[in-house]
């Protein structure tokens, strides 16, 4: 998912990809130590997916913030 893909999303939807995002890393680190994975650099592109969720997540509060004060 790229940047202008996430900054699109509405809260809720962002929230809900991040849980997605989360589990879907856990299942693939669960079966990579079984050894089921073919596609490793899938680990990482997961792992950045939930980075760019996270920092919308992140600059979303500090502008919610900023307007409140």
């Amino acid at each position: 998912m790229k940047a202008q893909d996430v900054a699109a999303l509405p809260d809720e939807q962002l929230a809900q990809e991040l849980v997605n995002a989360r589990e879907e890393l856990f299942n693939l680190r669960f079966r990579l130590a079984t050894g089921q994975v073919d596609d490793t650099s899938k680990i990482g592109q997961v792992k950045r997916t939930i980075a760019r969720l996270l920092t919308e997540t992140r600059s979303r509060e500090i502008v919610g913030a900023s307007d409140a004060q």
